[in-house]
């Protein structure tokens, strides 16, 4: 059985044994046939709060936050509408500013900026990375429940008219991704992210894929960006073939809820019970770029791995860990992923980007986990990863050796899937 997997620009090919093999996908759903026209009778008839323009009084500072290079947004599409539609109402191009949401990544090039966004778009109008370690680029607004201050990009509080574009899919840790995530973590200062992403938090059973209202995490992230005052939202959702097939706009909540349910049925798949054998990738490109991003592949096959199964990921990593980042950082540190546990459970360590090197740990502990990925054999064993070459043979390998009960589950789109078991 030949199953195509989402892997980098293109796919990867694999042949997996017939008759062993469950293939679990979201709900196939069609792409609107006037994308353009979707987001501009939203942004008319938006959910729960009053149309775009009513909002865009005269001379207001307008802040458009987008997602940057590692997120699959079609914001080359996007936001040009969006900027079209402004100007239309009779913004001038001097009130605006495209705020890019890194969080806590690397900062986007103009290239990159170009790719994302349209060339146009970035010689015309006043594009901004976020700085999330610069303390004076930020506004503090409270504290988290931590006590460290909660900081927001100064340019998205100071703004009058604040929108928020995204896409949403379901996420590991905060439930889905889009709605206040633009906010915190998306313009937050480093700081503030890590006291919301701390070990406690992720700790909680309930910070996973599909749960938001009691999930500590998002519970949090959602009231620190209400504190910033009323957001405009501009969410889209996405099938496979990146076309958008719902448009969800209006109050940052209400939007962004009926958002959600609307993937949670598409993504949500239940299964019986647990496989010996689980293939998972990070949903391709722009979302497989690195290992640090490909964390969220492997938990999505975590959720229906049989204890000590074998956990396999496909995720090009075209940038690798990346090197030098706080996460390569940590794996280094640690000198396997129980070290690394240890390490965090230690009273005041706290590195950057910890929360993925937990994660990938905790996964770790009861699971042998596999990638097959453009990286070096000596950088995947430095992230105490085994490297697999080829899926299909390990796939084999491993059920000539577990014999004819083991099954093998293969998430083609990874984490845009939620499988979860009947039992749970």
């Amino acid at each position: 059985m030949n199953v195509n997997l989402a892997y980098g620009r293109g796919g990867l090919p694999v042949e997996f044994p017939d008759g062993r093999i469950t293939v679990i996908e979201p709900s196939f759903r069609s792409g609107l046939a006037d994308e353009r026209g979707a987001v501009l009778e939203s942004l008319e008839h938006p959910i729960g709060c009053p149309p775009l323009r009513d909002w865009l009084k005269p001379n207001a500072k307008i802040v458009i936050l987008f997602t940057d290079i590692t997120r699959a947004t079609p914001n080359h599409r996007l936001i040009p509408w969006l900027l079209a539609f402004l100007e239309g109402a009779g913004v001038r191009r001097e009130q605006v500013t495209l705020l890019n949401q890194l969080g806590t990544h690397r900062p986007n090039t103009k290239a990159e900026l170009e790719k994302m966004l349209t060339p146009e778009v970035v010689a015309g109008w006043r594009v901004v990375n976020h700085e999330p370690e610069n303390h004076a680029a930020c506004v503090a607004l409270g504290t988290t429940r931590t006590g460290v201050p909660a900081l927001i990009n100064r340019i998205a509080v100071e703004a009058d008219v604040r929108i928020l574009t995204g896409f949403i899919e379901p996420h590991f840790f905060a439930g889905f991704s889009g709605g206040p995530k633009a906010l915190m973590p998306g313009v937050a200062h480093l700081e503030t992210v890590m006291s919301n992403h701390g070990v406690d938090n992720l700790n909680d059973s309930r910070s996973t894929f599909g749960i938001c209202e009691g999930n500590p995490l998002w519970d949090e992230l959602l009231e620190i960006a209400l504190r910033v005052g009323p957001s405009f939202l501009l969410n889209v959702t996405l099938n496979e073939h990146r076309e958008i097939t719902r448009v969800f706009a209006g109050d940052l909540v209400e939007a962004h809820q009926v958002g959600r349910e609307y993937v949670r049925t598409a993504a949500m798949q239940r299964v019986d019970r647990p496989y010996e054998v689980v293939v998972t990738t990070n949903s391709g490109y722009p979302l497989d770029m690195n290992l640090y991003q490909g964390v969220k592949g492997m938990s999505a096959g975590a959720r229906i791995l049989a204890p000590d199964g074998l956990l396999i990921l496909a995720a090009e990593c075209s940038e690798g860990v990346p090197a030098g980042s706080p996460f390569d950082r940590l794996l280094r540190e640690g000198g396997s992923p129980e070290e690394i546990l240890t390490l965090l459970a230690t009273p005041g360590f706290v590195r950057p980007e910890q929360w993925q090197a937990q994660i990938q740990s905790l996964i770790q502990r009861r699971a042998r986990v596999q990638l097959h990925s453009s990286m070096p054999v000596e950088v995947l064993r430095a992230a105490h990863l085994t490297p697999c070459p080829d899926i299909g043979a390990a796939v084999r390998a491993e059920l000539d050796r577990l014999g004819p009960a083991a099954r093998v589950a293969v998430l083609p789109q990874g984490p845009l899937t939620i499988p979860y078991l009947a039992s749970t």
